[in-house]
């Protein structure tokens, strides 16, 4: 309990009395006067595992519509917000009391500013839920306290990160101040400012309870027609396969009876993976200690806002004329290390409450229908956040159990992303490392090129050893290793984990991976900045290779195929063999669930892995690796959904991907293809199998940077020599390695969305100015046509717009867009454009009165962008900056 210490510091007029026995070397406490204990709602549920003392507060029925099992935040708001929806047969199923699991011992604070516009959002709604809702459905307080929140900042990036919160704070009308020391010192007399940078304060910020939550939400759920049943533990899931091998939830069973159910919602907290077990679902996440001490009475420190101070892991809950003081270090207790959890000690000074918490691999929680089972759906690995993120997400649980999928972008909780190599012979080492380092870094600033130290090199595609020799530094996406950027200065490998020193592990020396990152760390422009520059515009005027082997690349085959490709894109891909066609994916609500391309091919005998057997319609899609899992998830469920006998394989392992791009890619690859690549015999937005330095590979002219460009799809075999044949008859045409960072600049420079930064669910392609993909001029239906074409009657209510401005500042997205001073929006995604020299941002915005958003509009407003507490002057634009024509896709440069 190092992080004792720093909060003792940081609250300098507490008293000082003699040091704790648990903590004496490192921290000093408030008081000598041994606390009582404090009250929990069944002191012993952390040690008994088996058995309960009494039968069930409740009769059990013989079936639901829906069985939610976990009886503490997540549980109760998703029953609440089910019955709420309408879904009235419902049941909650508690092994003991509720809140009994690792709610009771949840420290309940509530802060609105999280670096992410969807968590910003369920914030709110936990708050309206907790501070209003309930209270006016029962007329019962549910103990929440508006005291407010004080983020402390000890150096520049982290108050420059809160200035980034207090910015997106503004487009959803919170109020924050970034204070001085001595304003701190005005509004805490308490607080210790010496070390201050300054300090963020939100007003409205507070603290929750969670007995007082949880038996609100279950008498609301219950006034609504739900059961929420204590004293009833799950001892199975009954699960059987239909007709087509799909298999689905079919039953809950305890030892008072089976409740027969379609569906399940795991809300087991730490124990939902052994839950997991009894459907033969994986849930991945890993079970921590985490503790906080509770102090005697502080004089003053009454009415006090809660404290974070990030960058001493420490954070400080006021409890009445008391502290609780808890925090994160970077040597965590695994659950499976000691035999049972305390959950209450007494150090004869102060209360310890300890217990234990759920954390995952990206430090993201697990939600949505498992893969594995239909009708199984996860809602749990919330990493210490269940208690405030538990309103927005019990909501989102309910539409997404009802209707199928949620109404925001929840992509980053979706069980779906976690790919099938996540539980291969590496998945325990992942996510043990992972599951460290996110609760080591759960208060770590967020920059936004920030990698992950644990868990590499899972998934190496068949470059990295070269690219690794050329300077690459890779970036880590869904277990690929894939690159970065080059340095210049020479390689720069991923080392084995070292847990940062923790648990007496060798800290890795002499790390220039590790010192690379660090010194990406900012929100200025980083240090190799002109390094990805050199990228950029050796594309731009010459010829760049782009290592993509990442990329999910699947075949769609089967009697059913066109029937399934007419309804899973929008767009029509049923053009001839040899066509290659962008397209979105959508779910029932026109939300796009991804973009990828899809090639048509020619019917014939299999050529694995280029080419599939098929006796008639096949394809071959192509798909950002970051999201396939996500992809291949959607398009499985479709195909069950809608009963098409196909067939998906995946053979994203089996081949790499290299895309040459550039005004000189024609010269490069005429050399090394034996294959004419004129305009005429091979057009934008085609494909071929060829010869490539005598190995057969799919070529396909296509761009991601919105330039003349070739995809090469290759064995995993034959990648090295037709790399090395490429390099080399680029070596005259000043070929160079080039990595994502580029990637990135170039695609935004060009107005190419990136799925799940400028596109997502929670967004139509209308709106995303992707109306070209969308078939609504033919009769051919599609799922979500439907809203898009009462979308396109209605008029769009949002659309994304392109801005740039002229000062030399880095923009990442989240920065607040104004029009004629009135908050209408943020930038999603934001990067540095060389060619035209300037800071590009997209963004969605709204009309203040919520009409349409026309093209008038956007013209005739005077747009403003804040970043970080300053604002810039914004040009938005209708179009591209860069190419508007699209000339240079189709080869045609002045």
């Amino acid at each position: 309990m190092a992080f004792l210490g720093s909060a003792v510091r940081r609250v300098a007029s507490a008293v000082r009395p003699p040091l704790s026995p648990l903590c004496r070397t490192r921290a000093r406490s408030y008081s000598s006067t041994p606390t009582q204990e404090k009250s929990v709602p069944y002191e012993t549920t952390l040690k008994q595992e088996d058995g309960v003392t009494s039968g069930p507060t409740k009769p059990l029925p013989r079936s639901a519509d829906v069985v939610v099992i976990g009886g503490g935040s997540l549980g109760c708001q998703t029953v609440y917000h089910l019955a709420k929806m309408g879904l009235t047969n419902v049941v909650l199923l508690e092994r003991d009391r509720l809140t009994a699991g690792t709610t009771w011992h949840t420290a309940g604070l509530l802060w609105q500013l999280r670096p992410s516009d969807v968590e910003v959002e369920l914030l709110a709604h936990t708050r309206n839920v907790i501070s209003k809702d309930l209270e006016e459905e029962t007329g019962l307080h549910t103990g929440w306290i508006q005291n407010g929140g004080l983020f402390i900042a000890s150096n520049k990036q982290r108050l420059d990160e809160y200035k980034r919160l207090m910015s997106l704070g503004k487009v959803y009308g919170i109020e924050s101040h970034v204070l001085s020391p001595a304003e701190t010192k005005d509004l805490y007399p308490l607080m210790n400012v010496d070390d201050l940078y300054g300090t963020l304060y939100v007003p409205k910020d507070g603290t929750m309870d969670p007995a007082g939550t949880c038996t609100t939400l279950s008498r609301a759920a219950s006034a609504r027609g739900a059961k929420v049943i204590e004293n009833c533990p799950v001892t199975g899931i009954t699960v059987r396969a239909d007709d087509l091998g799909v298999k689905r939830v079919r039953a809950v069973e305890t030892p008072h009876g089976t409740i027969e159910t379609p569906c399940v919602v795991n809300c087991a907290g730490v124990w939902a993976t052994k839950l997991g077990e009894m459907a033969g679902v994986r849930v991945p996440l890993v079970a921590m200690h985490h503790a906080y001490v509770v102090t005697e009475r502080i004089e003053g420190i009454q009415n006090m806002p809660n404290v974070r101070d990030h960058d001493a892991s420490v954070y400080l809950r006021l409890q009445g004329d008391a502290l609780s003081v808890g925090g994160y270090e970077q040597n965590p207790i695994f659950w499976d290390e000691f035999a049972f959890i305390p959950n209450l000690e007494q150090t004869g000074i102060k209360s310890t409450v300890c217990g234990p918490e759920s954390f995952t691999a990206d430090h993201k929680p697990l939600m949505g229908e498992a893969p594995e089972v239909r009708g199984f759906f996860l809602g749990c690995g919330f990493n210490s956040a269940g208690m405030m993120l538990g309103g927005g997400c019990g909501r989102e649980l309910a539409h997404w159990i009802i209707h199928g999928r949620p109404e925001k972008d929840m992509y980053g909780y979706d069980i779906r992303y976690i790919a099938v190599h996540e539980f291969s012979e590496h998945g325990f080492e992942r996510f043990h490392n992972s599951s460290h380092e996110s609760y080591a870094k759960n208060y770590s600033v967020v920059f936004p090129f920030d990698e992950p130290l644990a868990s590499r090199n899972m998934r190496k595609d068949p470059f990295h050893q070269v690219l690794t020799e050329h300077g690459c530094v890779f970036q880590e996406r869904h277990g690929w290793e894939r690159p970065g950027w080059f340095n210049k200065d020479g390689p720069a490998p991923v080392k084995d984990y070292d847990y940062y020193g923790a648990y007496d592990s060798q800290k890795n020396v002499n790390y220039k991976y590790n010192e690379l990152l660090g010194k990406e760390y900012t929100f200025d422009f980083p240090p190799h900045h002109d390094v990805i520059k050199s990228e950029c515009l050796s594309c731009r005027h010459g010829v760049a290779v782009f290592d993509m082997s990442y990329f999910g690349k699947f075949y769609l085959t089967g009697p059913d195929a066109k029937k399934a490709a007419d309804w899973l894109f929008t767009a029509d891909v049923n053009k001839n063999p040899g066509s290659t066609v962008y397209t979105c994916m959508l779910n029932k609500r026109g939300g796009a669930e991804a973009d990828l391309t899809v090639s048509r091919l020619e019917p014939g005998a299999a050529i694995l892995p280029l080419a599939p057997e098929s006796n008639g319609d096949a394809y071959y899609l192509a798909i950002g690796g970051g999201v396939a899992e996500h992809n291949w998830n959607h398009i499985r469920t479709v195909l069950q959904d809608q009963g098409f006998r196909c067939q998906l394989t995946d053979h994203s392992e089996d081949m790499g991907m290299i895309s040459i791009q550039g005004p000189k890619s024609r010269e490069v690859l005429q050399e090394v293809l034996d294959t004419d690549l004129s305009n005429e015999s091979f057009p934008f937005s085609t494909h071929k199998v060829v010869n490539a330095a005598g190995h057969q590979v799919r070529a396909m002219r296509l761009s991601f940077v919105g330039e003349l460009g070739w995809e090469l799809h290759i064995p995993k075999d034959s990648c090295l020599p037709v790399y090395r044949a490429v390099m080399a008859a680029g070596a005259k045409h000043g070929i160079i390695d080039s990595g994502y960072r580029a990637i990135d600049s170039l695609s935004i420079e060009k107005g190419y969305r990136h799925w799940h930064a400028d596109l997502r669910p929670d967004d139509t392609p209308l709106e995303a100015g992707l109306a070209f993909t969308c078939k609504l001029k033919s009769s051919i239906p599609f799922q979500g046509r439907d809203r898009l074409e009462k979308q396109k009657a209605e008029g769009l209510r949002r659309r994304i717009v392109c801005f740039t401005i002229d000062e030399k500042v880095p923009m990442f997205g989240l920065e607040a867009i104004f029009r004629n001073g009135v908050p209408v929006g943020h930038l999603r995604r934001s990067d540095y454009g060389f060619f035209i020299d300037k800071t590009i941002g997209y963004g969605y915005i709204r009309h203040p009165d919520g009409g349409v958003v026309s093209a008038d509009f956007i013209r005739s407003g005077e747009f403003t962008l804040e970043r970080m507490g300053v604002t810039y002057k914004a040009k938005a634009h209708l179009k591209t900056p860069f190419d508007p024509e699209n000339k240079r896709v189709k080869g045609i440069y002045a």
